[in-house]
């Protein structure tokens, strides 16, 4: 306990196709732009997090790798299959000890000390189980741990809270707002705005209000 001794794995899509249910819900603002910054806000939050050892960014888009790069992600290409999970069960599979954890990209308000909180819950735990976080609906999954040793069997997609809960992980279930509150919708977005945005999308805010918001 209290040791840096977490790898984060977090996907990048190609910009040009990531969040495409949140295209246009900046008016003037290119998507591209948009899904980048969400990704800089989650890397960033990441990469401030105590329990964090490496984060390992697994993505194939040119601006994703030099921008998360940059940060001090450390990037890996996306696998031939394509998906969320090859790309988690890529990353996982670099990752030569040490507890791991799946993460989505589109968490732009999340708080270190909330993503610290999960990592230590998970750690204090039943020894071997995985354990998972819901989303903000409680149907998706924005956070999936494995202990050392144990495989992450990533099953993110539809409905993926009730398919983490079947293969054998376990919930964590504090409230922890700024992690749970993924963005996939411009409503998404004008819930994680209230609940303070990273600085990248809050900039990208700025020039143009979520679809929804009080102008």
């Amino acid at each position: 306990m209290g040791e840096r001794n977490w790898t984060v794995v977090v996907p990048v899509k190609r910009l040009e196709s990531a969040k495409s249910r949140l295209r246009g819900a900046l008016g003037g603002v290119p998507h591209e732009l948009l899904a980048l910054a969400l990704a800089e806000d989650t890397v960033g939050a990441v990469l401030a997090c105590p329990p964090v050892r490496e984060l390992l960014v697994v993505t194939d888009d040119p601006d994703a790798t030099r921008v998360l790069g940059r940060l001090g992600a450390r990037i890996t290409p996306e696998p031939p299959e394509s998906g969320l999970n090859p790309a988690f069960g890529r990353g996982a599979a670099l990752v030569a000890d040490g507890w791991v954890a799946a993460l989505t990209a589109d968490l732009p308000a999340l708080r270190p000390v909330e993503l610290a909180e999960a990592l230590r819950a998970a750690e204090t735990g039943p020894s071997g189980v995985r354990r998972f976080v819901a989303d903000a609906p409680g149907t998706g999954t924005v956070l999936l741990t494995a202990p050392p040793g144990v495989p992450l069997d990533p099953r993110f997609g539809p409905r993926s809270a009730a398919a983490h809960a079947a293969s054998g992980a376990v919930p964590l279930t504090p409230a922890w707002p700024t992690l749970r509150r993924d963005v996939d919708t411009p409503a998404d977005l004008l819930a994680a705005t209230t609940l303070g945005l990273g600085r990248h999308t809050a900039e990208l805010t700025r020039r143009s209000a979520p679809a929804g918001a009080d102008r």
